[in-house]
């Protein structure tokens, strides 16, 4: 479909879809005032001044600092930035982050179907905007899209056969350092050691302890805060049944507290686990890397306690998956329908409608949209044969002369000689 029309025609579909995408981003409601950022702002400038991290409230909020203290020793540039500086920055990273995100999974399918891929790369941009985990990251000012990039440099590094030896050495930093800045990400490296990849898992291991022990070098008291004290206190983010939490955790609870919701969480991610396992070996032998991180972003959502809605960023690879298996001609009408229908529901901001103390269908299906449609991609994303080796090219079929028959030689006859007498 891509590779059709003219390029006027495609310029103008592709301004079409920005003017579209930048009104409805400008006028949607739900603008969240960059309010994380304003955490990450006042932290770094009340940890200086007082060495205190985590005993840090923004004003008129019951909101303070939840990550480590090494995503603190990233963010501490911001003393030396003003509000608006800052602001500018964060958004300028995350903007950045996004590029290469989606030119590292579209990219390769656009080259490998033919695609035009300014026009691919336009197009994927602009439902990428739409979405409301992104808008959330980019409205709360969060640090999701830079920790997503993080691991997939790392599955560049990995995945490419003309990637230099000097520059395969160095995967496994990325998942380290996101893995250092907020643990979640942590499950890379399990992924990384599953799939045997065990130089990538050993560098990022050792870089999210170097990472660490940086944290504990720079404030050796918050440090042993967080590990001992902050870091099992879930009541400093925020209430399990919030329609924003949209991990298995959160479903639970919205369920009812009469519910044993710890264990039936602990049972629940246990059970996520082994199937993401199973799935993810079934991704690695059919050589799909694209679908196995997919699957571990996905299981990251689901079995972390909190999974607030801007951290469903992890769901944009598999909807890139979801769409490319969508585009061959097995199951197309089924899998572009359910594309289209993940994508309005992650663009609707649909669980918003709901109470989190409603005990109806209304608030099982509709305010947890989101972890339903997240499961259903863990249990049923597709997984490709070798999908990120390009397709050979067709031979020009070239035009035939009909046969020539070359008369044959044939060696003059003896003369024989004349009859004597």
């Amino acid at each position: 479909m891509l590779t059709r029309g003219t390029t006027t025609a495609r310029t103008a579909v592709l301004a079409v879809a920005v003017l579209a995408t930048t009104l409805i981003l400008a006028f949607i409601p739900g603008h969240r005032g960059w309010f994380d950022a304003g955490v990450y702002y006042g932290t770094v400038r009340h940890w200086a001044a007082t060495g205190q991290l985590y005993d840090y409230v923004r004003p008129g909020t019951p909101y303070g600092f939840t990550y480590p203290p090494f995503a603190a020793v990233c963010m501490l540039p911001m003393r030396l930035l003003g509000w608006h500086p800052a602001i500018a920055v964060g958004v300028a990273l995350s903007a950045v982050a996004t590029a290469l995100l989606l030119y590292w999974i579209v990219d390769p399918i656009a080259r490998r179907r033919g695609w035009c891929r300014w026009y691919a790369f336009g197009l994927a941009a602009c439902l990428c905007g739409l979405s409301n985990p992104v808008r959330d990251t980019f409205s709360f000012g969060q640090v999701n899209l830079l920790l997503v990039a993080l691991v997939f440099a790392d599955r560049e590094l990995t995945s490419r056969q003309f990637t230099s030896r000097k520059w395969q050495l160095l995967a496994g930093v990325g998942t380290g350092l996101a893995a250092a800045i907020k643990l979640t990400p942590a499950l890379f490296i399990v992924h990384l050691l599953l799939t045997r990849r065990w130089r990538a898992a050993a560098t990022a291991t050792a870089t999210a302890l170097g990472a660490t022990g940086a944290g504990f070098l720079a404030g050796p008291e918050v440090s042993r805060q967080f590990w001992t004290v902050t870091l099992w206190d879930t009541d400093r983010v925020g209430g399990f049944a919030n329609m924003s939490n949209q991990s298995l955790q959160g479903l639970i609870a919205r369920l009812g507290p009469q519910l044993p919701g710890r264990a039936l969480w602990v049972a629940a991610s246990l059970a996520v686990l082994a199937l993401w396992a199973y799935r993810l070996h079934r991704a690695e032998a059919a050589r799909d890397s694209l679908a196995a991180y997919s699957l571990t972003g996905i299981a990251c959502c689901l079995v972390s306690p909190i999974t607030w809605v801007h951290h469903l960023v992890w769901m944009l690879p598999a909807l890139v998956v979801l769409a490319d298996a969508a585009l061959d001609r097995t199951r197309r009408r089924t899998l572009l329908t359910l594309c289209w229908l993940l994508q309005l529901v992650l663009s609707s901001g649909m669980v918003w409608l709901w109470r989190p103390d409603g005990r109806d269908l209304g608030t099982l299906f509709g305010g947890s949209a989101y972890v339903l449609a997240t499961l259903g991609l863990l249990l049923a994303l597709p997984i490709r044969r070798h999908p990120e080796e390009p397709r050979p090219p067709a031979r020009p079929q070239q035009a035939t002369a009909p046969a020539v028959r070359l008369p044959q030689r044939t060696a003059p006859a003896r003369e024989r000689p004349a009859p004597v007498g």
